[in-house]
């Protein structure tokens, strides 16, 4: 079975349709709208200077974020990660690590009303080089999509990346960007 991962066009839409909301970030996004100029696959863990990534912001019904404790970057960061090769759209890269990391079937979430396929943050970052695994300095492309846990889920941590995890309030969110966007979002525990 061949397996085609996120299209050109599919990656062009989403992001366009995330400058459409958030203008201001069309700067900061620099380095991944040059990344989409190359004949370089932006999706593939090996293109260097940066690649996409995916990241699952999942928020409870109490207005709290999941967050694990990354075992190598050793902090807490939302579920995500590299794009592989059976993912054929961002927003399931997304699922697919959220399950992977910490067990949360996609069957268990919803996009967050109103994020259907467009990413509540996109973040650029800057990812140290790891000679164990040959990999130089580099950036990251992550597209952040939110989702809206259904119900209450037990967690089941993947050992060999995650140590921990925890729910975070939008204010406590260490993601700054994450966390000025969670507060323009009306409450879901108000009356």
């Amino acid at each position: 079975m061949i397996h085609i991962p996120p299209s050109g066009s599919h990656i062009h839409h989403t992001i366009e349709a995330y400058l459409g909301r958030y203008p201001d970030e069309r700067g900061a996004l620099m380095p991944l709208l040059d990344a989409l100029t190359r004949s370089e696959d932006p999706t593939s863990r090996k293109t260097y200077p940066g690649h996409i990534t995916c990241s699952a912001v999942v928020i409870d019904c109490h207005d709290q974020v999941l967050h694990i404790r990354h075992k190598i970057f050793d902090k807490d960061l939302t579920p995500g990660g590299h794009i592989e090769p059976a993912d054929t759209a961002l927003p399931s890269a997304a699922l697919r690590e959220l399950q992977e990391e910490v067990g949360i079937p996609p069957s268990a979430v919803v996009p967050l009303m109103g994020y259907e396929g467009i990413p509540l943050d996109i973040d650029v970052h800057d990812i140290a080089a790891n000679p164990d695994k040959g990999e130089p300095a580099h950036q990251h492309y992550d597209f952040r999509f939110a989702f809206r846990l259904l119900g209450e889920r037990k967690i089941h941590l993947q050992v060999e990346e995650v140590t921990d995890y925890r729910w975070l309030p939008f204010a406590k969110v260490p993601a700054p960007t994450i966390a000025a966007k969670l507060a323009l979002l009306p409450s879901s525990t108000s009356p």
